[in-house]
């Protein structure tokens, strides 16, 4: 691929003031799409475009909470008015409440719920159709390991996120016959500030890390990478996939 394989593309990055949004958003900005960003936190999303901006990319912000049906709306049409029709989309946007199950109030567990998986289904609603037509798109979910296996206290989280792989194959059965491509990426342990917990508990760092087989936990810019390729045009012929990105955990 070149650098400019996404050369003209409008791609919409959800939870993209961070973590593992901003990194995706900064190498789709690098093959040369233009990125709508979008998140809740001002200032962090500020710092990301600056970013994307300062290497030369084309970056603009957008305050929503995608969970919520009339911001969604919102974002379609600024969207559309500040950038075009969105070509790419990317569902990143994502908590976790760690407890056990039964320990859940229903607030928290309607809270993951809907920011991990009813935002997917209200942004696909909102900008596949801005896709159809036109030859090419690609939705890609950003799901986890934990889609595959769990772990203690990780009910809401794991639930919205298999949930997530189960839209992603039948959006992509319902899309192919317009070329638009849905899959998701599912991400092992990776450094990013939802783990922060995780990383500065030296005992639960090591334990976890004595479990993945390649001996480290990833890095948000591997996680970009394979996003890039997937929405190029070197990728149109996988769609209703999970790619693991999880140093080997889900294989043992």
């Amino acid at each position: 691929m070149t650098d400019h394989e996404l050369s003209g593309r409008v791609a919409v990055v959800t939870g993209a003031s961070r973590g593992l949004g901003k990194a995706i958003a900064i190498a789709l900005a690098r093959a040369g799409a233009k990125i709508a960003l979008v998140a809740r936190d001002t200032e962090k999303l500020n710092q990301a475009a600056a970013e994307i901006r300062d290497a030369g990319g084309e970056a603009k912000t957008f305050i929503a909470n995608v969970a919520r049906e009339e911001d969604v709306r919102r974002l379609e049409d600024e969207v559309a008015a500040s950038l075009g029709k969105a070509q790419i989309l990317v569902n990143n946007a994502g908590i976790n409440i760690r407890k056990p199950m039964t320990d859940y109030t229903l607030e928290e567990w309607n809270r993951v719920i809907e920011t991990n998986l009813t935002s997917v289904f209200l942004m696909c609603r909102s900008f596949v159709p801005h896709m159809k037509g036109g030859g090419y798109g690609r939705v890609l979910n950003i799901a986890s390991m934990m889609s595959w296996v769990s772990l203690p206290g990780r009910g809401a989280y794991t639930a919205s996120k298999g949930g997530m792989l189960a839209v992603t194959r039948t959006l992509a059965l319902e899309l192919a016959p317009e070329a638009i491509t849905v899959n998701c990426i599912s991400p092992g342990l990776i450094g990013t500030e939802m783990n922060v917990a995780l990383l500065q508990n030296p005992e639960i760092y090591r334990s976890l890390t004595s479990r993945i087989p390649v001996g480290r936990w990833g890095k948000p810019e591997e996680i970009g990478q394979v996003a890039v390729y997937l929405c190029s045009g070197y990728a149109g012929f996988i769609t209703g996939t999970d790619i693991l990105i999880d140093g080997g955990w889900c294989a043992q």
